[in-house]
């Protein structure tokens, strides 16, 4: 099963009032694992960069003003979603961006039945917990010390593990043929400890005379031999 991990950075909050995506990250999964295909870039916003939006992603307006706008990219990073299902963090945030640039360059933007929001995931299963991206890692153990500012690709490499863990995690039980799984192959097949003295059953002498007329019916019986 293939699915597309997404995540966005930008402006500011809202598309509508003029805010744009200055980075858009994509990581593919296949059956909830990372393949290594990944697909992000940097984008010009054509505006300013506000200095709360520069605190959180570290994307000055100098620093993406020779990257490509959205309009040079939109149907690579298309070709690269495909159909897959999208897995996303707040998806409504992300979509909304998204479909407003795919808007401005006369795209057909992306059905919200796509996505698979991961809060929502994660708000059934912990109810009343924090469910922000670094709470999750912190729950589940997932190393973030690289993410000193938010990054679009970062982020999706952090939300891939997330998301694995919200599904079930990894299980041992199904890693066939790898690591010391199988004990008595390691250990050679160690008899069974306090194993039971076998008993002794009596036989009845018409149970004899029965198994002898058995017998005398078979040519060569191997219980003769």
């Amino acid at each position: 099963m293939r699915e597309v991990v997404l995540d966005t950075e930008t402006t500011g909050l809202d598309p509508d009032t003029g805010h744009r995506i200055v980075e858009v990250g994509a990581l593919e999964l296949a059956h909830h694992m990372p393949t290594g295909r990944t697909f992000q870039c940097y984008l010009n916003p054509e505006r300013d960069m506000p200095p709360e939006a520069e605190r959180i992603h570290g994307l000055s307006a100098d620093f993406l003003s020779d990257k490509p706008k959205f309009r040079d990219v939109a149907e690579d990073l298309l070709t690269f979603l495909g159909d897959a299902p999208l897995v996303i963090h707040n998806a409504a945030f992300d979509l909304k961006f998204l479909n407003a640039e795919f808007h401005f360059v006369g795209i057909e933007g992306i059905a919200p039945a796509r996505a698979v929001d991961t809060i929502q995931l994660a708000r059934q299963r912990f109810p009343g917990a924090q469910v922000s991206l670094d709470a999750l890692c912190k729950r589940f153990e997932i190393d973030n010390s690289a993410r000193t500012f938010h990054g679009a690709l970062l982020d999706c490499e952090l939300l891939a593990e997330v998301y694995l863990e919200l599904r079930g995690g990894r299980q041992p039980g199904f890693e066939l043929g790898t690591g010391p799984a199988n004990a008595t192959q390691e250990r050679g097949r160690e008899p069974r400890q306090n194993q039971r003295t076998p008993k002794t059953h009596l036989v009845e002498e018409c149970e004899l005379a029965a198994h002898e007329a058995m017998l005398s019916r078979l040519k060569n019986p191997i219980w003769r031999t």
